[in-house]
């Protein structure tokens, strides 16, 4: 019951993160958005270890609670891909200049799905789209909305296991 206490705080977190993501394009604090994005990834990053954990040993135990709570194998909160890119940001910039030493270095963008032209998007790092809640790294999305949606759905399942 500890795991699902554990879950529902970290679904509590995300959703408190959402609450500061701002809609309109023209109002919002930059530090603020990425101070909740990443909340968001961190808090949903901990629930995927927590139901499908990394050591061998623990397998079993997050096999359990997805079976308890009825969760699929192929929730997109399994993939932590880009809690990993903001989490490993300092590897990703070793990487990037290893193989490329020239060229723009666009990081930390707003609505890059709609570039300037003198813009290439290809060379976004970390973007975001506040209007569809789209993160963006290096030309791989992740929809927010969706893992905000699975989050919450989680936490409903827990409901039977605790006081939400």
């Amino acid at each position: 019951m500890i795991f699902i206490s554990e879950i529902v705080l970290q679904v509590k977190i995300a959703e408190q993160a959402e609450k500061r993501l701002p809609i309109d394009p023209g109002n919002f604090n930059h530090i603020e958005v990425w101070c909740s994005i990443q909340s968001i990834l961190g808090a949903a990053g901990n629930v995927s270890k927590i139901l499908w954990p990394q050591l061998k040993e623990s397998k079993e135990r997050g096999a359990q609670l997805r079976e308890l709570l009825g969760i699929d194998k192929n929730n997109i909160i399994a993939d932590r891909k880009f809690r990993n890119h903001f989490e490993h940001y300092d590897d990703r910039i070793e990487k990037w200049f290893d193989i490329q030493s020239t060229g723009p270095y666009i990081d930390l963008a707003f609505n890059p799905f709609k570039p300037t032209p003198w813009e290439i998007p290809k060379f976004y790092h970390r973007a975001y789209n506040q209007v569809d809640r789209i993160l963006t790294f290096r030309n791989e999305s992740l929809d927010l909305k969706e893992v905000l949606k699975n989050l919450h759905e989680i936490k409903m399942k827990c409901s039977a296991y605790t006081i939400l």
